[in-house]
């Protein structure tokens, strides 16, 4: 890092911090401040949720995992369309009617305060862990890369969205995402560009398309159906649906963005627009990660990309069988870039596709490199025990520091630190609007005028940023960052999903049914979770939401059965 890109960076976040402050100087009510002034066009809407789930995570995990496994982790958003639909049809509605602060507000309305406060402790407890690996992921990668320590990196990650969300609530979140949004999608854009136009002369957009497309990389749907794979067309389209109708429709990081939308037309095209968008957008996230893998295919590549992790093995009785396979992987980069410049002079004479022997030959280096990876990371384990030895999410900032121009790798660094912020701001905001109207103002202190509200607001902000920051420095590395946060969201989205789903769909069941339902199905899916299959959580998904809508419907229809005969004269 040069002085320049440091001075790209400061300015870059220095002035989305200014702009959250000014674009939310006039709030001055708990109401505004937890909800907004419900008058954004759907433009911002749309952007604003976007920038809530494109975390730190996406712009760091998403282009490794594009570069180990091509394009295939897109079908995971296919469901996300159809979600939208769905949203936009039967849940916006009713929320604007009711005109509601939080989701769980109307759980209030159709059962009774109890399931109000369960849902709320359900989404508190996921969303706060999610907060914090919101913000230890970048934190991690960042001080594995600059030696930086943990604490103090987390600390710098959150203090910033901390004064802006403190001082404008949910407004300074959506206005400020405008603006990082902004910087993200550039900043992808700027990445893809500078990894194509560093490919040798002669080769461009259709000969690096050939070279990732004959070693599978350029793959977007897998049809095969397999409860442990974790992405095909299947989980993607059917369990992947239930976790996006859970977020976007239940989760208060999501339903407060649309919710303060100046009607309920201007929130569902924001919705509709986030729906149909979001699978381009994530096409170009893996594509970065397809041309950074085409790249060093040109380029010398590193076997190891964790170079703190690589580091850690010298000077141990493993530091000469890890040099043994770092020479191996330089030999097979050799013999794959020759055979690469040769073939792609001719790919004009066969319709854009390389020769087979060619194609089978890539594939095998491409096999013998994954072993030796898989044998490197091994190495790692043994020489760092209790450490993660996995370095997907370390591909993408390894070629931003050692590949992109001065200058702009502080931007790119400024799209990391926005993308963790907008997603951490939409998080504060959605706990703090949670903790404060669901709990603290309806169940604690039920009797205090609005200034103890919206002061007790910017409280509950500045604990919960203290919290996720805590938390965060505690974390572990999960083996996938983008997977992690799927993971922890899919415990608890299917039952909070099916509790949702039996409120609007179920009229004839009451809160104590539901109550049970939720509480029977969360237990069972934590069982299966930590007990019988991660890899197949996804399914979590519809299988929780169709246990509390069954469970809750069976309780009800045994309890009316049971109040039949506690009713009935005798004879």
């Amino acid at each position: 890092m040069t002085p320049i890109d440091w001075a790209v960076l400061v300015l870059a976040l220095a002035g989305v911090v200014i702009y959250g402050i000014w674009k939310s100087r006039h709030i001055g009510t708990s109401k505004d401040f937890l909800a907004g002034k419900r008058d954004l066009p759907w433009w911002t809407i749309g952007l604003s949720i976007m920038a809530t789930q494109a975390s730190a995570i996406t712009f760091l995990s998403t282009p490794g995992q594009g570069f180990a496994d091509g394009m295939e982790f897109a079908q995971f958003y296919f469901g996300m369309p159809i979600a939208m639909l769905i949203l936009v049809a039967f849940v916006l509605p009713v929320y604007y009617r009711l005109r509601v602060t939080t989701a769980y507000e109307y759980l209030e309305h159709r059962f009774d305060r109890r399931m109000r406060t369960l849902t709320a402790l359900l989404f508190l407890t996921q969303r706060g862990v999610a907060a914090a690996i919101s913000i230890y992921a970048p934190s991690i990668i960042l001080c594995a890369v600059f030696s930086w320590n943990l604490a103090l990196t987390n600390a710098l990650m959150a203090i910033f969205v901390i004064i802006y969300t403190t001082s404008g609530g949910s407004a300074a979140v959506s206005r400020t995402q405008e603006l990082q949004m902004s910087i993200m999608l550039g900043g992808l854009i700027l990445a893809f560009a500078i990894a194509l136009n560093s490919l040798p002369e002669g080769v461009g957009w259709s000969e690096a398309w050939a070279v990732a497309e004959a070693t599978g990389k350029t793959q977007v749907v897998d049809w095969s159906f397999d409860v442990h794979d974790r992405y095909n067309i299947w989980s993607g389209v059917l369990g992947a649906t239930f976790l996006f109708l859970s977020y976007f429709g239940t989760d208060q990081s999501q339903v407060g963005r649309y919710l303060s939308g100046k009607s309920l037309r201007e929130s569902r095209i924001g919705l509709l627009f986030n729906g149909f968008v979001k699978i381009p957008m994530q096409l170009l996230v893996l594509g970065v990660g397809v041309m950074v893998y085409v790249f060093f295919q040109f380029n010398p590549a590193p076997l190891y990309f964790h170079e703190a992790n690589r580091i850690a093995v010298r000077n141990t009785p493993y530091e000469a069988a890890f040099r043994q396979l770092e020479a191996c992987n330089d030999s097979i980069a050799r013999l794959k870039q020759a055979t690469l410049r040769e073939a792609t002079t001719t790919l004009h004479q066969s319709n854009g596709q390389l020769p087979q022997p060619i194609r089978h030959q890539l594939q095998q280096w491409d096999a013998e490199r994954k072993t030796l990876r898989q044998q490197a990371e091994a190495l790692v384990k043994q020489a760092r025990p209790g450490a993660d030895p996995k370095d997907k999410d370390f591909v993408f900032i390894h070629f931003i520091l050692q590949y992109v121009p001065v200058g702009l790798t502080g931007l790119m660094l400024a799209m990391i630190f926005c993308a963790s912020w907008s997603t951490t701001a939409s998080e504060l905001s959605a706990l703090t609007a949670t903790s404060v109207s669901d709990i603290y103002r309806r169940s604690i202190v039920t009797d205090r005028d609005d200034t103890h509200y919206f002061r007790a607001s910017r409280w509950f902000t500045v604990g919960w940023g203290i919290f996720i920051v805590v938390f965060a420095s505690y974390a572990d590395l999960f083996e996938n960052l983008i997977q992690a946060v799927n993971m922890i969201g899919s415990v608890f989205y299917g039952t909070i999903l099916g509790i949702f789903f039996t409120a609007f769909f179920l009229p004839k069941v009451k809160g104590t049914a539901v109550f049970w339902a939720a509480v029977i199905t969360q237990a069972l899916i934590l069982i299966l979770f930590f007990g019988v299959d991660r890899d197949a959580y996804l399914w979590y998904n519809p299988l929780g939401c169709g246990l509390v809508m069954g469970i809750g419907w069976l309780w009800q229809v045994l309890s009316n059965r049971n109040a039949s005969r506690t009713a009935a004269p005798t004879q």
